[in-house]
C-alpha cells in the first residue's frame, strides 16, 4: 500500500521530529511506543526540557535515567514501579485526575505536540487498530502537531473507537516486539476469603468491573458457577477472558452494549491478548465514554469492584498513596464506585486486607498495622471519599456502609478491623471524637 509505505520512516527520523520544550504524549500501558521510547535518550545532548505525558508504562526507558534529568521530564497519570523509582530524582510528577477525564482536562492544559504510541498493521482498506487501548489515545491523537504509529504484526486487532486510517497518521515505525504480558498473581488466603465474599454479592446477570491483583483475580475465581455476567470495565483482564471463554460471561441480560465486553484498555497474558485479537465481541472505547459515571450507571445490576492502600473509620479511601508518597493512582476508582451505584441494582465494593507489613522509618524494621485507622496516613491523598463508598471488604467480612451514620461506620469498620486492633480503634475514635459512646 503505497499510502502507508510513504509514511514509513526510521525511528532516527522520528527523533529527528523532537525540539526543544516539546511535549510527548505516549499510549498508557501497552500502547506505549516502546521503539520511539527506547531510543529518545540518544538526543539528550541536543534538546531542553523535553517533557513526557504517560500512564502505567510497562518499561523502564533508558531516558528515565538520573543522568538524563537535566532533559527529559516525565508527567504520568498512574505511576508505576518505574515511575516510583524515577520521582525521586526530580524529574517525574504526577497528574491527579479521575481517569474518565483524564484527557480532558490534561490538554486543556497542555496540547501535545507529539503523540507516539503502538498499533497493528494496517489491514486491507487501509485502517490501523489502536489494539490494546484508546483511554486517552484518540483524544491525544487528534490535539497532537505529529502523530506517530508503531505499527506492528505481533499486536491484536480489536474494535470499537479505536480505528484510525492510514492517510489520518503522520508517520510510522515498523515495529516487531511483543505487547507486554502482565501475569495474573497467585492469590493468597486472604484475597481467596475477600474474593468469596464479594463472588458471593454477585448475581446472575449481574455486569462486573475488575482491575488486577490478587483481590480481583480471585473475585473472579469465584465466579464460575454465575450465568450470563456482563462486563463494563475500564481494564481487561486475562481472568475476564477465561471467564468469557468458559461461557460465564456472555452480556445477554446486558441493558447496555447486549452482548459486548466494553472496556477501555487491554493488559494480561498471551491467553487474553490472543482472546481479544479480531473478536467482534470485545469493544475497545474512549475512556471518557467506558468510565463516564452517566453512562455505568445506564447498566441494571452493575458491580464495581476497587481495592484501596487504607480506609479512615468515617470512609475516606487512601487508594493511590502512601502518605504523601504517590504510589499509584486513582484511575477509574471514583468513576466506576459512583457509576455503579447511580444503577439500578447497583453496588460497589471497596477490598482491602485488615493489615500490612510497614517499614518503621527510625528502626527500619516492618511492623504489622491496621489498614483500617481512626485517620489517614498523614498527606494520604483522597481516592474515593466517604460520601461515595458503599461496600467496604476485608479478610473478615463486608461493612456496608451506604447511608449510614458515622457512628454505625465506625461500628461496621471495626467489625471487620483484625481483632487485635479493634479496642485500639475503638479508644482513638473516642479521643479522636469521631464517635461519643461506644
Amino acid at each position: 500500500m503505497k499510502e502507508y509505505r510513504d509514511k514509513v520512516i526510521s525511528v532516527e527520523q522520528a527523533l529527528e521530529l523532537v525540539g526543544a520544550q516539546c511535549e510527548i504524549v505516549t499510549g498508557l500501558g501497552g500502547s506505549e511506543g516502546k521503539t520511539f521510547l527506547s531510543n529518545l535518550h540518544k538526543i539528550y545532548d541536543r534538546v531542553e526540557r523535553v517533557e513526557v505525558t504517560n500512564c502505567l508504562p510497562m518499561s523502564n526507558f533508558e531516558f528515565f535515567k538520573k543522568e538524563y534529568s537535566d532533559k527529559f521530564f516525565l508527567n504520568g497519570w498512574f505511576y508505576s514501579p518505574g515511575m516510583r523509582a524515577i520521582h525521586k530524582n526530580g524529574n517525574a510528577s504526577f497528574i491527579p485526575n479521575n481517569l474518565h477525564f483524564a484527557g480532558y482536562k490534561r490538554f486543556f492544559h497542555k496540547k501535545p505536540n507529539i503523540y507516539v504510541g503502538s498499533a497493528t498493521m494496517p489491514d486491507k482498506h487501509g485502517y490501523i487498530s489502536l489494539s490494546l487501548g484508546n483511554t486517552y489515545e484518540r483524544e491525544a491523537m487528534d490535539l497532537a502537531d505529529i502523530t506517530i504509529l508503531e505499527c506492528n504484526p505481533n499486536f491484536p486487532r480489536t474494535f470499537g473507537d479505536i480505528s484510525i486510517h492510514v492517510r489520518d497518521v503522520d508517520y510510522i515505525i515498523e515495529a516487531d516486539y511483543n505487547p507486554p504480558l502482565l501475569d495474573s498473581p497467585t492469590p493468597n488466603e486472604k484475597d481467596e476469603k475477600i474474593g468469596k465474599f464479594i463472588a458471593d454479592q454477585i448475581g446472575d446477570g449481574s455486569c462486573i468491573q475488575l482491575g488486577i491483583g490478587g483481590i480481583p483475580d480471585s473475585v473472579a475465581k469465584f465466579l464460575y458457577d454465575k450465568k450470563d455476567l456482563g462486563v463494563h470495565t475500564e481494564m481487561l483482564t486475562s481472568e475476564i477472558a477465561k471467564l468469557a471463554k468458559a461461557g460465564v460471561v456472555t452480556g445477554n441480560k446486558l441493558t447496555l452494549h447486549k452482548g459486548k465486553i466494553m472496556t477501555t484498555f487491554i493488559l494480561g497474558n498471551q491467553e487474553l491478548y490472543d482472546f481479544v485479537d479480531d473478536n467482534p465481541a470485545v469493544e475497545v472505547r474512549a475512556g471518557n465514554y467506558t468510565n463516564d459515571p452517566y453512562v455505568i450507571g445506564q447498566i441494571d445490576n452493575m458491580v464495581s469492584i476497587n481495592t484501596t492502600l487504607e480506609i479512615d473509620l468515617t470512609g475516606q479511601c487512601a487508594s493511590e498513596s502512601i502518605g504523601s508518597k504517590q504510589f499509584s493512582g486513582s484511575g477509574g476508582q471514583a468513576d466506576t464506585a459512583i457509576g455503579a451505584q447511580n444503577a439500578k441494582g447497583g453496588k460497589s465494593f471497596i477490598a482491602l486486607y485488615s493489615t500490612a507489613m510497614v517499614r518503621n522509618p527510625e528502626t527500619g524494621e516492618k511492623e504489622e498495622k491496621s489498614k483500617i485507622l481512626p485517620q489517614l496516613t498523614p498527606g494520604a491523598a483522597v481516592s474515593l471519599s466517604r460520601n461515595d463508598v458503599d461496600f467496604v471488604v476485608t479478610e473478615y467480612g463486608i461493612a456496608a456502609l451506604r447511608g449510614t451514620t458515622i457512628q454505625e461506620r465506625v461500628d461496621r469498620l471495626i467489625a471487620i478491623a483484625h481483632p487485635k486492633y479493634r479496642d485500639w480503634l475503638y479508644e482513638e475514635a473516642l479521643r479522636l471524637e469521631i464517635i461519643t459512646r461506644r
